[in-house]
Protein backbone atom coordinates (compact mmCIF):
# COMPACT_ATOMS: atom_id res chain seq x y z
CA UNK A 1 0.00 0.00 0.00
CA UNK A 2 1.09 3.57 -0.73
CA UNK A 3 -0.41 6.92 0.15
CA UNK A 4 -0.23 8.03 -3.47
CA UNK A 5 -0.93 6.52 -6.90
CA UNK A 6 -3.85 8.20 -8.67
CA UNK A 7 -1.59 9.99 -11.10
CA UNK A 8 0.29 6.78 -12.00
CA UNK A 9 -0.70 4.14 -14.55
CA UNK A 10 1.75 1.52 -13.26
CA UNK A 11 2.79 0.30 -9.86
CA UNK A 12 6.39 0.94 -8.73
CA UNK A 13 8.87 -1.54 -10.16
CA UNK A 14 10.23 -4.13 -7.75
CA UNK A 15 13.67 -2.56 -8.04
CA UNK A 16 12.35 0.92 -7.19
CA UNK A 17 10.27 -0.44 -4.31
CA UNK A 18 13.22 -2.24 -2.74
CA UNK A 19 15.36 0.87 -3.03
CA UNK A 20 12.87 3.45 -1.75
CA UNK A 21 10.61 1.67 0.76
CA UNK A 22 11.56 2.58 4.33
CA UNK A 23 12.04 -0.07 6.98
CA UNK A 24 14.08 2.02 9.42
CA UNK A 25 11.17 4.32 10.20
CA UNK A 26 9.17 1.44 11.69
CA UNK A 27 10.94 2.41 14.88
CA UNK A 28 8.72 5.51 14.86
CA UNK A 29 5.48 3.56 15.15
CA UNK A 30 4.49 4.87 18.58
CA UNK A 31 5.43 8.43 17.65
CA UNK A 32 3.50 8.20 14.38
CA UNK A 33 0.35 7.09 16.16
CA UNK A 34 0.73 9.70 18.91
CA UNK A 35 1.16 12.40 16.27
CA UNK A 36 -1.87 11.12 14.38
CA UNK A 37 -4.00 11.22 17.51
CA UNK A 38 -3.06 14.88 18.08
CA UNK A 39 -3.71 15.60 14.40
CA UNK A 40 -7.22 14.12 14.57
CA UNK A 41 -7.97 16.08 17.74
CA UNK A 42 -6.82 19.24 15.96
CA UNK A 43 -9.01 18.45 12.93
CA UNK A 44 -12.05 18.08 15.17
CA UNK A 45 -11.12 21.24 17.09
CA UNK A 46 -10.91 23.20 13.83
CA UNK A 47 -14.18 21.74 12.53
CA UNK A 48 -12.46 20.14 9.55
CA UNK A 49 -13.93 16.72 10.43
CA UNK A 50 -16.98 15.98 12.52
CA UNK A 51 -16.83 14.80 16.10
CA UNK A 52 -18.25 11.45 14.97
CA UNK A 53 -15.53 10.94 12.37
CA UNK A 54 -12.92 12.03 14.88
CA UNK A 55 -14.21 9.55 17.44
CA UNK A 56 -13.98 6.70 14.92
CA UNK A 57 -10.45 7.68 13.92
CA UNK A 58 -9.30 8.02 17.52
CA UNK A 59 -10.85 4.72 18.51
CA UNK A 60 -8.85 2.91 15.83
CA UNK A 61 -5.65 4.83 16.56
CA UNK A 62 -5.80 3.93 20.24
CA UNK A 63 -6.14 0.25 19.30
CA UNK A 64 -3.01 0.59 17.15
CA UNK A 65 -1.22 2.40 19.97
CA UNK A 66 -2.01 -0.49 22.31
CA UNK A 67 -0.79 -2.96 19.70
CA UNK A 68 2.44 -1.01 19.33
CA UNK A 69 3.00 -0.93 23.08
CA UNK A 70 2.41 -4.65 23.43
CA UNK A 71 4.50 -5.60 20.40
CA UNK A 72 1.39 -6.86 18.62
CA UNK A 73 1.48 -4.59 15.58
CA UNK A 74 2.33 -6.43 12.36
CA UNK A 75 4.01 -4.68 9.46
CA UNK A 76 3.38 -5.86 5.91
CA UNK A 77 5.94 -6.15 3.12
CA UNK A 78 3.59 -3.94 1.10
CA UNK A 79 3.87 -1.05 3.59
CA UNK A 80 5.92 1.69 2.00
CA UNK A 81 6.70 3.24 5.37
CA UNK A 82 5.39 3.52 8.92
CA UNK A 83 2.76 6.10 7.91
CA UNK A 84 1.37 3.74 5.30
CA UNK A 85 1.36 0.87 7.78
CA UNK A 86 -0.66 2.86 10.31
CA UNK A 87 -3.23 3.98 7.78
CA UNK A 88 -3.52 0.44 6.36
CA UNK A 89 -4.12 -0.99 9.82
CA UNK A 90 -6.56 1.80 10.63
CA UNK A 91 -8.53 0.86 7.52
CA UNK A 92 -8.65 -2.75 8.68
CA UNK A 93 -10.08 -1.57 11.99
CA UNK A 94 -12.58 1.12 10.98
CA UNK A 95 -13.01 0.87 7.21
CA UNK A 96 -13.13 3.74 4.73
CA UNK A 97 -13.21 6.39 7.46
CA UNK A 98 -9.46 5.77 7.79
CA UNK A 99 -9.05 7.75 4.59
CA UNK A 100 -9.90 10.91 6.57
CA UNK A 101 -6.74 10.57 8.68
CA UNK A 102 -4.47 12.27 6.17
CA UNK A 103 -6.70 15.35 5.85
CA UNK A 104 -4.64 18.53 6.06
CA UNK A 105 -1.40 16.60 6.38
CA UNK A 106 1.51 15.39 4.25
CA UNK A 107 4.08 12.75 4.96
CA UNK A 108 6.52 15.65 4.89
CA UNK A 109 5.24 17.30 8.07
CA UNK A 110 4.19 13.93 9.49
CA UNK A 111 7.66 12.38 9.46
CA UNK A 112 9.25 15.61 10.68
CA UNK A 113 6.92 15.45 13.67
CA UNK A 114 7.57 11.75 14.27
CA UNK A 115 11.31 12.35 14.37
CA UNK A 116 10.97 15.24 16.80
CA UNK A 117 8.77 13.19 19.12
CA UNK A 118 11.36 10.41 19.00
CA UNK A 119 14.18 12.87 19.75
CA UNK A 120 12.29 14.25 22.73
CA UNK A 121 11.74 10.81 24.22
CA UNK A 122 15.30 9.67 23.47
CA UNK A 123 16.96 12.82 24.84
CA UNK A 124 15.20 12.48 28.16
CA UNK A 125 16.10 8.79 28.36
CA UNK A 126 19.77 9.48 27.63
CA UNK A 127 19.89 12.12 30.37
CA UNK A 128 18.63 9.56 32.88
CA UNK A 129 21.15 6.99 31.64
CA UNK A 130 23.99 9.47 31.86
CA UNK A 131 22.88 10.25 35.39
CA UNK A 132 23.15 6.57 36.38
CA UNK A 133 26.71 6.41 35.09
CA UNK A 134 27.64 9.64 36.88
CA UNK A 135 26.21 8.29 40.13
CA UNK A 136 28.27 5.12 39.73
CA UNK A 137 31.42 7.23 39.28
CA UNK A 138 30.46 9.39 42.27
CA UNK A 139 29.94 6.37 44.53
CA UNK A 140 33.35 5.01 43.56
CA UNK A 141 34.89 8.44 44.12
CA UNK A 142 33.36 8.61 47.59
CA UNK A 143 34.47 5.07 48.41
CA UNK A 144 38.02 5.87 47.30
CA UNK A 145 38.46 8.06 50.39
CA UNK A 146 42.07 9.25 50.64
CA UNK A 147 43.45 6.93 47.98
CA UNK A 148 46.10 8.85 46.05
CA UNK A 149 46.96 8.35 42.38
CA UNK A 150 49.12 10.22 39.90
CA UNK A 151 47.39 12.49 37.45
CA UNK A 152 48.84 12.27 33.97
CA UNK A 153 49.97 14.60 31.25
CA UNK A 154 51.34 13.03 28.06
CA UNK A 155 50.63 9.72 29.84
CA UNK A 156 53.49 10.54 32.23
CA UNK A 157 52.90 10.87 35.96
CA UNK A 158 52.29 14.54 36.72
CA UNK A 159 50.80 15.50 40.12
CA UNK A 160 49.35 13.48 42.96
CA UNK A 161 45.54 13.71 43.21
CA UNK A 162 42.84 11.83 45.08
CA UNK A 163 41.58 8.94 42.99
CA UNK A 164 38.09 10.35 43.53
CA UNK A 165 39.18 13.56 41.83
CA UNK A 166 40.20 11.60 38.75
CA UNK A 167 36.89 9.70 38.63
CA UNK A 168 34.88 12.88 39.09
CA UNK A 169 36.63 14.48 36.12
CA UNK A 170 34.75 11.99 33.96
CA UNK A 171 31.58 12.74 35.90
CA UNK A 172 31.74 16.46 35.18
CA UNK A 173 32.26 15.86 31.46
CA UNK A 174 29.16 13.68 31.48
CA UNK A 175 27.17 16.37 33.31
CA UNK A 176 27.85 18.71 30.41
CA UNK A 177 26.74 15.98 28.00
CA UNK A 178 23.43 15.64 29.84
CA UNK A 179 22.98 19.41 29.82
CA UNK A 180 23.49 19.47 26.05
CA UNK A 181 20.64 17.04 25.54
CA UNK A 182 18.33 19.16 27.67
CA UNK A 183 19.40 22.35 25.90
CA UNK A 184 18.70 20.70 22.54
CA UNK A 185 15.12 20.03 23.64
CA UNK A 186 14.39 23.75 23.32
CA UNK A 187 14.83 23.39 19.55
CA UNK A 188 13.59 19.82 19.22
CA UNK A 189 10.20 20.43 20.85
CA UNK A 190 8.77 22.45 17.97
CA UNK A 191 5.82 20.99 16.05
CA UNK A 192 5.98 21.00 12.23
CA UNK A 193 2.42 19.63 12.01
CA UNK A 194 0.34 21.89 9.79
CA UNK A 195 3.13 22.69 7.36
CA UNK A 196 1.75 20.02 5.04
CA UNK A 197 3.82 19.31 1.95
CA UNK A 198 5.61 22.61 2.50
CA UNK A 199 3.15 25.37 1.74
CA UNK A 200 0.53 24.86 4.43
CA UNK A 201 -3.18 24.32 3.73
CA UNK A 202 -6.34 26.23 2.88
CA UNK A 203 -8.07 24.26 5.63
CA UNK A 204 -8.52 26.18 8.93
CA UNK A 205 -5.85 24.18 10.76
CA UNK A 206 -4.57 25.23 14.17
CA UNK A 207 -0.94 24.03 14.49
CA UNK A 208 -0.74 25.46 17.98
CA UNK A 209 -3.58 23.24 19.20
CA UNK A 210 -1.86 20.08 17.93
CA UNK A 211 1.45 21.19 19.49
CA UNK A 212 -0.30 21.77 22.80
CA UNK A 213 -1.89 18.31 22.70
CA UNK A 214 1.55 16.81 22.17
CA UNK A 215 3.15 18.83 24.96
CA UNK A 216 5.51 20.59 22.56
CA UNK A 217 6.89 24.07 23.20
CA UNK A 218 5.61 25.73 20.05
CA UNK A 219 5.10 25.58 16.29
CA UNK A 220 6.99 26.42 13.12
CA UNK A 221 7.42 29.94 11.77
CA UNK A 222 7.94 28.91 8.14
CA UNK A 223 6.27 25.90 6.56
CA UNK A 224 9.09 25.27 4.07
CA UNK A 225 11.66 25.29 6.84
CA UNK A 226 9.45 23.03 8.96
CA UNK A 227 9.50 20.14 6.50
CA UNK A 228 12.98 20.69 5.03
CA UNK A 229 15.10 21.12 8.15
CA UNK A 230 16.84 18.32 9.99
CA UNK A 231 19.13 20.41 12.16
CA UNK A 232 17.34 18.98 15.21
CA UNK A 233 18.60 15.55 14.17
CA UNK A 234 22.10 16.92 13.57
CA UNK A 235 22.12 18.58 16.98
CA UNK A 236 20.89 15.44 18.70
CA UNK A 237 23.52 13.38 16.88
CA UNK A 238 26.18 15.84 18.01
CA UNK A 239 25.00 15.41 21.61
CA UNK A 240 25.21 11.63 21.19
CA UNK A 241 28.60 11.79 19.51
CA UNK A 242 30.17 14.08 22.11
CA UNK A 243 28.83 11.80 24.84
CA UNK A 244 30.31 8.76 23.10
CA UNK A 245 33.64 10.61 22.76
CA UNK A 246 33.60 11.24 26.51
CA UNK A 247 32.66 7.60 27.11
CA UNK A 248 35.53 6.59 24.85
CA UNK A 249 38.00 8.51 27.02
CA UNK A 250 36.62 6.85 30.14
CA UNK A 251 36.73 3.49 28.36
CA UNK A 252 40.36 3.96 27.39
CA UNK A 253 41.25 4.44 31.04
CA UNK A 254 39.15 1.49 32.15
CA UNK A 255 41.03 -0.67 29.65
CA UNK A 256 44.39 0.63 30.84
CA UNK A 257 43.50 0.34 34.52
CA UNK A 258 42.47 -3.29 34.12
CA UNK A 259 45.78 -4.28 32.51
CA UNK A 260 48.53 -6.04 34.46
CA UNK A 261 50.83 -3.13 33.68
CA UNK A 262 48.60 -0.63 35.48
CA UNK A 263 46.90 -2.96 37.95
CA UNK A 264 44.45 -0.29 39.07
CA UNK A 265 41.18 -2.19 38.69
CA UNK A 266 39.50 -5.58 38.74
CA UNK A 267 36.21 -5.90 36.90
CA UNK A 268 33.34 -8.19 37.81
CA UNK A 269 33.18 -11.38 35.79
CA UNK A 270 29.72 -10.52 34.51
CA UNK A 271 31.01 -7.30 32.99
CA UNK A 272 33.93 -8.94 31.16
CA UNK A 273 34.42 -11.64 28.53
CA UNK A 274 36.96 -14.42 27.96
CA UNK A 275 39.27 -15.52 25.21
CA UNK A 276 38.57 -18.46 22.92
CA UNK A 277 42.24 -19.46 23.10
CA UNK A 278 43.71 -18.01 26.30
CA UNK A 279 42.14 -19.44 29.47
CA UNK A 280 43.51 -16.73 31.76
CA UNK A 281 41.99 -13.73 29.98
CA UNK A 282 39.33 -11.34 31.33
CA UNK A 283 38.66 -8.81 28.62
CA UNK A 284 37.01 -5.40 29.14
CA UNK A 285 35.00 -5.76 25.93
CA UNK A 286 32.27 -3.31 26.96
CA UNK A 287 34.82 -0.52 27.28
CA UNK A 288 36.54 -1.49 24.05
CA UNK A 289 33.29 -1.51 22.09
CA UNK A 290 32.17 1.81 23.59
CA UNK A 291 35.51 3.23 22.49
CA UNK A 292 34.99 1.96 18.94
CA UNK A 293 31.40 3.17 18.68
CA UNK A 294 32.56 6.74 19.23
CA UNK A 295 34.36 6.47 15.90
CA UNK A 296 31.23 5.18 14.17
CA UNK A 297 29.21 8.04 15.64
CA UNK A 298 31.65 10.62 14.29
CA UNK A 299 31.09 9.10 10.83
CA UNK A 300 27.31 9.20 11.20
CA UNK A 301 27.38 12.81 12.38
CA UNK A 302 29.35 13.72 9.27
CA UNK A 303 26.88 11.66 7.25
CA UNK A 304 23.74 13.47 8.41
CA UNK A 305 25.40 16.83 7.79
CA UNK A 306 26.38 15.71 4.27
CA UNK A 307 22.81 14.59 3.54
CA UNK A 308 21.57 18.14 4.18
CA UNK A 309 24.34 20.20 2.69
CA UNK A 310 23.07 20.56 -0.90
CA UNK A 311 19.31 20.14 -0.69
CA UNK A 312 17.03 22.74 -2.28
CA UNK A 313 13.90 23.66 -0.35
CA UNK A 314 11.69 22.03 0.66
CA UNK A 315 11.42 18.27 1.22
CA UNK A 316 13.64 15.82 -0.68
CA UNK A 317 13.72 12.05 -0.33
CA UNK A 318 17.37 12.32 0.72
CA UNK A 319 16.05 13.20 4.18
CA UNK A 320 14.79 9.64 4.58
CA UNK A 321 18.42 8.75 5.35
CA UNK A 322 18.38 10.80 8.55
CA UNK A 323 16.87 7.88 10.43
CA UNK A 324 19.63 5.47 9.38
CA UNK A 325 22.22 7.71 11.03
CA UNK A 326 20.06 8.69 13.98
CA UNK A 327 18.93 5.25 15.08
CA UNK A 328 22.36 3.65 14.71
CA UNK A 329 24.10 6.23 16.89
CA UNK A 330 21.30 6.45 19.43
CA UNK A 331 21.25 2.66 19.83
CA UNK A 332 25.02 2.57 20.29
CA UNK A 333 24.91 5.31 22.92
CA UNK A 334 22.05 3.67 24.78
CA UNK A 335 23.96 0.38 24.98
CA UNK A 336 27.29 1.97 25.88
CA UNK A 337 25.81 3.96 28.76
CA UNK A 338 24.18 0.90 30.31
CA UNK A 339 27.24 -1.29 29.83
CA UNK A 340 29.70 1.20 31.31
CA UNK A 341 27.44 2.08 34.23
CA UNK A 342 27.38 -1.58 35.23
CA UNK A 343 31.11 -2.01 34.68
CA UNK A 344 32.03 1.04 36.78
CA UNK A 345 29.51 0.33 39.55
CA UNK A 346 30.86 -3.17 40.23
CA UNK A 347 34.56 -2.50 39.65
CA UNK A 348 37.07 -2.92 42.48
CA UNK A 349 39.68 -0.18 42.26
CA UNK A 350 43.09 -0.68 43.88
CA UNK A 351 45.55 1.75 42.28
CA UNK A 352 49.16 1.66 43.55
CA UNK A 353 50.61 4.83 45.07
CA UNK A 354 52.25 7.30 42.70
CA UNK A 355 55.97 7.82 42.24
CA UNK A 356 57.13 10.43 44.81
CA UNK A 357 58.49 12.51 41.92
CA UNK A 358 54.91 13.77 41.41
CA UNK A 359 55.40 16.05 44.44
CA UNK A 360 58.39 18.02 43.16
CA UNK A 361 56.16 20.91 42.07
CA UNK A 362 55.53 21.49 45.79
CA UNK A 363 59.26 22.18 46.23
CA UNK A 364 59.13 24.76 43.43
CA UNK A 365 56.03 26.39 44.90
CA UNK A 366 57.51 26.62 48.39
CA UNK A 367 60.40 28.52 46.82
CA UNK A 368 57.84 30.85 45.19
CA UNK A 369 56.31 31.40 48.63
CA UNK A 370 59.78 32.47 49.78
CA UNK A 371 60.03 35.09 47.04
CA UNK A 372 61.88 33.13 44.37
CA UNK A 373 60.67 33.74 40.77
CA UNK A 374 58.90 30.65 39.47
CA UNK A 375 61.18 30.25 36.45
CA UNK A 376 64.21 30.21 38.73
CA UNK A 377 62.49 27.76 41.11
CA UNK A 378 61.50 25.52 38.20
CA UNK A 379 65.09 25.32 36.97
CA UNK A 380 66.47 24.60 40.43
CA UNK A 381 64.06 21.74 41.08
CA UNK A 382 64.71 20.41 37.57
CA UNK A 383 68.42 20.13 38.48
CA UNK A 384 67.45 18.36 41.71
CA UNK A 385 65.36 15.81 39.79
CA UNK A 386 68.13 15.25 37.25
CA UNK A 387 70.71 14.70 40.02
CA UNK A 388 68.50 12.14 41.74
CA UNK A 389 67.84 10.33 38.45
CA UNK A 390 71.54 10.26 37.73
CA UNK A 391 72.11 8.51 41.06
CA UNK A 392 69.31 6.05 40.37
CA UNK A 393 67.18 7.27 43.29
CA UNK A 394 64.03 9.30 43.75
CA UNK A 395 64.12 13.00 44.68
CA UNK A 396 62.87 12.16 48.14
CA UNK A 397 65.87 9.90 48.72
CA UNK A 398 68.39 12.71 48.38
CA UNK A 399 69.96 13.58 51.76
CA UNK A 400 68.00 16.57 53.18
CA UNK A 401 71.23 18.39 53.83
CA UNK A 402 71.95 18.50 50.10
CA UNK A 403 68.77 20.38 49.17
CA UNK A 404 70.39 23.77 49.66
CA UNK A 405 72.93 22.87 46.95
CA UNK A 406 70.17 23.27 44.37
CA UNK A 407 68.88 26.57 45.74
CA UNK A 408 69.90 28.56 48.76
CA UNK A 409 66.27 29.04 49.79
CA UNK A 410 65.72 25.29 50.23
CA UNK A 411 65.90 23.86 53.76
CA UNK A 412 66.56 20.32 54.98
CA UNK A 413 63.03 19.93 56.37
CA UNK A 414 61.62 20.68 52.90
CA UNK A 415 62.25 17.00 52.12
CA UNK A 416 58.90 16.22 53.79
CA UNK A 417 57.19 18.03 50.91
CA UNK A 418 58.14 15.15 48.62
CA UNK A 419 55.38 12.97 50.11
CA UNK A 420 52.49 12.68 47.58
CA UNK A 421 49.91 12.46 50.38
CA UNK A 422 51.24 15.65 51.97
CA UNK A 423 51.21 17.26 48.54
CA UNK A 424 47.47 16.58 48.22
CA UNK A 425 46.74 17.72 51.78
CA UNK A 426 48.56 21.00 51.19
CA UNK A 427 46.63 21.85 48.03
CA UNK A 428 44.34 24.86 48.42
CA UNK A 429 43.16 26.04 45.00
CA UNK A 430 39.38 25.66 44.42
CA UNK A 431 38.44 22.75 42.20
CA UNK A 432 41.92 21.30 42.52
CA UNK A 433 42.98 17.81 43.48
CA UNK A 434 42.48 17.96 47.24
CA UNK A 435 40.40 15.85 49.58
CA UNK A 436 38.19 18.81 50.49
CA UNK A 437 37.65 19.55 46.80
CA UNK A 438 36.44 15.99 46.21
CA UNK A 439 33.86 16.31 48.98
CA UNK A 440 32.68 19.64 47.63
CA UNK A 441 32.43 18.17 44.12
CA UNK A 442 30.38 15.22 45.34
CA UNK A 443 27.87 17.58 46.92
CA UNK A 444 27.72 19.86 43.87
CA UNK A 445 27.46 16.95 41.49
CA UNK A 446 24.56 15.42 43.40
CA UNK A 447 22.67 18.73 43.27
CA UNK A 448 23.32 19.16 39.54
CA UNK A 449 22.17 15.61 38.87
CA UNK A 450 18.96 16.06 40.82
CA UNK A 451 18.18 19.20 38.81
CA UNK A 452 18.97 17.49 35.49
CA UNK A 453 16.81 14.50 36.26
CA UNK A 454 13.90 16.70 37.30
CA UNK A 455 14.14 18.63 34.03
CA UNK A 456 14.20 15.40 32.02
CA UNK A 457 11.14 13.91 33.72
Amino acid sequence: MTLWGGRFADRPSEVLWRFTASVADRRLLVEDVEGSIAHVEALVHAGVVTAEVGERLLEGLHVILDEAGEGGFTFSASDEDVHTAVERRLGELIGETAGMLHTGRSRNDQVALDVRLYLRRAARSRVLQIGRLIRALARQADDAGETIVPSYTHLQQAQAVPFGHHLLAHGWALVRDAERFLAALERIEVSPLGAGAGGGSRLPLDPGYAAERLGLRGTFDNSLDAVASRDAVSEYLYCCTQTLVDLSRLSEELVLWGSAEFGWATYADRHTTGSSALPHKKNPDAAELARAKAGSAIGDLAGILAVQKGLPLAYNRDLQQDKEHLFRVDTDLEGALDALAGMVAEAVFHPPPPDPVVAVLDLAEVLVERGVPFREAHEAIGRLVAEAAGRGIGPGELPPAELAAFHEALRPDDARLLDPVESVRARRSPGGGSFSSVQHQLESLAARLDALEQRSA
